[in-house]
């Protein structure tokens, strides 16, 4: 009876370790997400720009802004109905100037820099007390590193 051949096992048999991932473009998207914000938070914003700055194919760009848009959705599900409302409505508005602008690094990344202030604000309606929102958002991060929703 012949086996089943696994991709990247010559003889379909595993090795017994533990397959280990490359990280996804999604996965550094976020990644590099999570790592503006605690710049942002922490006040240094020329470092924060510096990693924009560094970041010149505009998938990147894109794939940090789906980092974004994960954390501001679910920091943002337990507020009022009207306030998710009108941020489900920013992130629309969002949505199109990252479509106008797709091609156009500059411009994408002012549209990063929107997204993580949309973050931002959104973890303030959720949490007014300034260590409070430090923890809400470092919550948030963690389970998003962590891949949870």
């Amino acid at each position: 009876m012949d086996r089943p051949v696994r991709a990247g096992v010559p003889d379909g048999r595993h090795s017994g370790g533990v397959d280990a991932s490359p990280e996804t473009p999604a996965d550094i998207g976020a990644r590099r997400a999570r790592r503006y914000l605690q710049l942002v938070e922490d006040g240094r914003t020329d470092e924060a720009d510096e990693l924009l700055a560094g970041l010149s194919d505009p998938r990147e760009l894109v794939f940090v802004g789906a980092g974004f848009t994960v954390l501001a959705r679910r920091i943002g599900r337990p507020l009022p109905t009207a306030m998710r409302a009108q941020a489900s409505s920013r992130q629309m508005r969002l949505g199109q100037l990252r479509d106008a602008n797709r091609r156009d690094v500059d411009s994408l990344r002012t549209w990063l820099r929107a997204a993580a202030e949309e973050v931002l604000l959104v973890a303030g309606l959720a949490e007014t007390d300034p260590a409070a929102r430090r923890q809400l958002l470092d919550r948030h991060v963690a389970g998003a590193a962590a891949g949870l929703s």
